[in-house]
């Protein structure tokens, strides 16, 4: 078997502090639904339903805080389910949770199906992947490297 086709067991575990909020003991953590799984699912931590009408934006509690390590942060993305289905999603995705921020995780979201959605307790609604992030430090130059592709964006590789 070639050695970049090998499978591993092993994975990396990152330890990351978190709280439930007084009143949301019942709302589960982010979890991964599989073994396998790159994001854990968020759960809402609505008091009651709630009702997001075509085209409307809601900020949807999650009931916890946490603690993202420096050096990384949590992005937070739809779910695919939820978006074939009936059009959830999130108009900044993938939402950044830096390592400073200490409020309340909440989801933006956004219906763009023609139906309306309703959110329950529990639901899960987004997922949450945390990656590492570089610092960045800028080099000025007089000129950038050329390349194959130059200035050619938005498109320029579909047109025949």
């Amino acid at each position: 078997m070639h050695p970049m086709c090998e499978t591993t067991t092993e994975t990396t575990v990152l330890r990351v502090s978190v709280c439930r909020l007084p009143g949301h003991e019942d709302v589960p953590l982010p979890d991964y639904q599989s073994d396998h799984a790159a994001g854990m699912d968020i759960h809402a931590a609505v008091s009651q339903p709630l009702l997001i009408a075509p085209g409307q934006r809601v900020l949807v509690p999650t009931g916890f805080i946490m603690a993202v390590p420096v050096g990384y942060e949590a992005q937070i993305r739809p779910r695919s389910g939820l978006a074939y289905k009936h059009g959830l999603s999130m108009p900044n995705a993938p939402g950044t949770i830096d390592a400073d921020y200490r409020g309340e995780v909440k989801v933006l979201m956004v219906n763009l199906g023609s139906e309306p959605v309703t959110i329950t307790r529990g639901m899960r609604i987004a997922q949450m992947l945390i990656k590492p992030v570089p610092r960045v430090t800028w080099d000025e130059v007089d000129q950038l490297p050329p390349t194959q592709r130059g200035e050619g964006g938005f498109g320029h590789t579909g047109q025949h």
